[in-house]
């Protein structure tokens, strides 16, 4: 197998254990992660998962914000039951946990590479964004929005919210004086299709800054009660609103809306990708 062959094989074991909530936030299983990484026994990979949970927190990063106890029920003979653990992983968490598991493995030592390639790719500094495609800007800005969201959501539960629905509906009336439904009649988006996903760069970058400042002042306030975590979603989008008015910026919803999905656009890339190498190995 050559080395194109090994890192698109790679890519596909990792990506086709991904699984996605009904938030659009991105997670792995760490019993499914466990077997891709050819760990056999829980309890070794349990050590694994203490060793990345520790390295997370000495980097200052919440725990609970990438690891999520997700234990699970299964069927025993004679209808017994047994509660076995588990966690939702977040792609940092992922890439916590090959760089501590054991790099004999093959399995490890791909998939080190290939989370700290994904994880790198989320990290670009302000002049490789500037050089970025309109099309790249966005495919970046959405999968930053999905990893801001999850942490904005797992911040919003702490504070009591349990109708999500009605939190992200707080947010959009403030930033945009509109509710997630109305944006989504207004971009004129069938049943399924994701506001976020058809939202160009600068649009993107509006969200995030909401998203970001939600999630910062619910952390800096005691707040335990899901009216009022929804009203400071609602205080912050007017205030990024009030901050695109005075400097004059375009209001959001007078944003174009782009024809291609953000999903389109990354079929688009891992197809010319795909292209690509092959065209490379016709040269070989």
């Amino acid at each position: 197998m050559s080395e194109n062959e090994l890192i698109e094989k790679t890519e596909k074991t990792f990506e086709d254990i991904k699984h996605i909530d009904d938030r659009g936030i991105e997670f792995w299983y760490a019993r499914e992660l466990m077997d891709s990484l050819g760990y056999k026994d829980w309890r070794y990979f349990s050590n694994v998962i203490e060793k990345a949970m520790v390295a997370c927190k000495n980097s200052d990063i919440g725990v609970s914000e990438h690891f999520v106890v997700n234990n699970k029920t299964i069927a025993m003979p004679k209808n017994a039951t047994k509660e076995i653990k588990d966690f939702m992983l977040s792609r940092y968490a992922c890439y916590l946990i090959a760089q501590n598991a054991n790099p004999r493995l093959k399995a490890v030592a791909l998939a080190q590479t290939y989370f700290a390639v994904k994880t790198r790719q989320q990290q670009l500094t302000e002049e490789e964004y500037r050089q970025l495609s309109e099309d790249d800007k966005r495919m970046y800005n959405r999968n930053l929005a999905k990893e801001k969201n999850s942490t904005l959501f797992n911040v919003a539960q702490k504070s009591g919210v349990t109708n999500f629905g009605k939190f992200n509906n707080a947010g959009y009336l403030g930033l945009y004086n509109e509710t997630a439904a109305q944006i989504h009649s207004r971009k004129g988006l069938k049943k399924g299709q994701e506001i976020l996903d058809y939202m160009g760069s600068e649009e993107l970058g509006a969200n995030i800054f909401r998203i970001t400042q939600t999630e910062a002042k619910l952390n800096k306030s005691d707040i335990s009660d899901e009216d009022v975590a929804c009203a400071t979603h609602n205080r912050v989008g007017k205030a990024v609103r009030k901050a695109i008015e005075e400097v004059g910026g375009t209001m959001p919803e007078d944003l174009p809306t782009p024809e291609k999905s953000i999903k389109e656009l990354e079929k688009e890339k891992k197809k010319q990708k795909r292209l690509n190498t092959k065209n490379l190995k016709r040269l070989k």
